[in-house]
């Protein structure tokens, strides 16, 4: 219907003949030159959900003032009845509606052929799951493409299916979603389980423990290891840079000052960090990476927007890079710890419903503004930091962080699409240079909740 109305009012317009996932469509807006693109996908929503993603000519979703001057036009329209809309099969045969030329799949193949930064053995064996969505051909032809012969898919959601009939919700964070393709790593000796949500646009990962099961790592986690992997290892020029969200953990911009890379925090939302990327690139600047905490990555310029193929792979090189080194994937963690502290992550949600829970949320904010704490279970805010008004070169946005002298950090935000006020806790500790990853986390635990118990006190939540 999208692709109907636009060419009925004598737009050109090109139309994939097969589904596709997402970064592969975002890819296709900046190669061909093309104004805008529309993405149609429930994306890892309830199988009742549909949505609609709209990219400007610069390949990433739109921002002010594009996304007002979208709804103001629609505003314009007012109420309708039924809309007749001319069948695409009539718009291709008249020529309105062409398909996307080829060669577009090998020119995002060979972008992402270039951001890889390892070229060793690709000896590891991979299970990977698709979550009833599109990722798995594309998944399957990059990998392939690299040597990574032993790739498991979980068959039973390895093909799209719109009703997503093994999982109660298709997103990889969810609990349970990852259950049988864990079994199948298990079964199979996995050195790497991934994981895309349905329109492939995020990464999931999960690696063995050291005692015969896997651990989940969380977006962080998977976001400070891929910096780290493209900074040690890629070219070492001048003007590299790195972003993430605000309410992603704060170490990326530790790991980018070893490295001696720039660091760049943007408002919550990928769109942010294309955006941000794009104009570091035209000042002269190379974007390396970018991540935020909800699985979203972008390695370098082949998509301005979230692409967990492309980031899939570089993990797996990262995977097989440990393999040859003879450590594991949470040893190469557990050092970047050792070296940046330990970082802590935890969300936490209240659902406040109706009116009277938006008036709750709204005062939660005005009283955090207007008494901020001074301490927080003892260690002293070193700074408070309040986005509303615009923060630097940020747009304003009704978000607040209180960082805290121990360089452990609480981020609060109205929730944009749900009745609820977020919450987002950092824990940051030194770790000892022998002391194990498990026994450190395990010691973080008790001061996270305390951390978080202290806050929701000050907070009255």
């Amino acid at each position: 219907d999208a692709a109907g109305v636009l060419a009925a009012r004598g737009l050109p317009v090109y139309l994939y003949d097969h589904v596709v996932p997402t970064p592969e469509l975002a890819h296709a807006v900046t190669h061909l030159g093309f104004a805008a693109g529309v993405m149609v996908t429930a994306s890892h929503n309830p199988p009742q959900d549909n949505g609609y993603k709209v990219y400007w000519g610069n390949g990433a979703q739109i921002v002010p003032p594009h996304d007002a001057g979208i709804a103001a036009a629609i505003d314009q329209v007012g109420r309708v009845g039924a809309i007749e809309v001319p069948a695409v099969d009539d718009l291709r045969a008249a020529g309105k509606v062409k398909p996307v030329p080829e060669g577009v799949l090998d020119a995002y193949l060979q972008q992402v052929d270039a951001v890889r930064v390892y070229d060793g053995p690709t000896d590891i064996t991979v299970v990977y799951t698709a979550m009833h969505g599109v990722g798995r051909r594309l998944i399957e032809t990059v990998l392939s493409r690299h040597g990574y012969a032993h790739l498991h898919v979980e068959p039973s959601q390895g093909d799209p299916d719109a009703d997503f009939p093994t999982v109660a919700f298709p997103n990889p964070e969810e609990p349970g979603a990852l259950d049988l393709s864990l079994a199948l790593a298990a079964k199979v000796k996995a050195d790497v389980l991934v994981a895309n949500d349905p329109d492939a646009d995020r990464l999931a990962v999960a690696v063995p423990d050291g005692a015969g099961g896997y651990r989940a790592l969380t977006g962080n986690q998977i976001g400070v290891l891929l910096a780290d992997e493209l900074l040690r290892h890629g070219p070492q020029d001048e003007g590299r840079l790195v972003a993430t969200t605000v309410v992603s953990t704060g170490m990326l911009k530790r790991v980018a000052d070893l490295h001696g890379a720039a660091y760049a925090e943007t408002l919550t939302g990928f769109k942010w960090i294309a955006n941000r990327a794009l104009q570091h690139e035209a000042a002269g600047g190379r974007f390396v990476m970018g991540f935020e905490e909800a699985l979203g990555y972008s390695v370098g310029p082949v998509v301005r927007d979230k692409d967990g193929v492309s980031a899939a792979l570089v993990f797996c090189d990262l995977v097989a890079r440990c393999k040859r080194d003879g450590v594991s994937v949470l040893e190469r963690l557990a050092g970047l710890y050792r070296t940046h502290g330990l970082h802590l992550s935890l969300q936490r949600s209240v659902t406040l419903p109706g009116l009277e829970g938006a008036a709750r949320i709204v005062e939660i904010m005005r009283a955090l503004r207007a008494a901020p704490p001074t301490e927080i279970g003892g260690t002293p805010v070193a700074a408070v930091r309040d986005f509303a008004p615009g923060l630097g070169d940020l747009p304003p946005s009704d978000v607040l962080a209180f960082d805290l002298e121990d360089g452990s950090r609480i981020l609060a935000r109205p929730s944009g699409t749900e009745p609820k006020i977020k919450f987002y806790f950092e824990l940051r500790s030194p770790m000892g240079a022998t002391e194990a990853l498990a026994d450190a986390e395990a010691a973080a635990v008790p001061r996270m909740e305390a951390l978080v118990a202290a806050f929701s006190a000050k907070a009255g939540v």
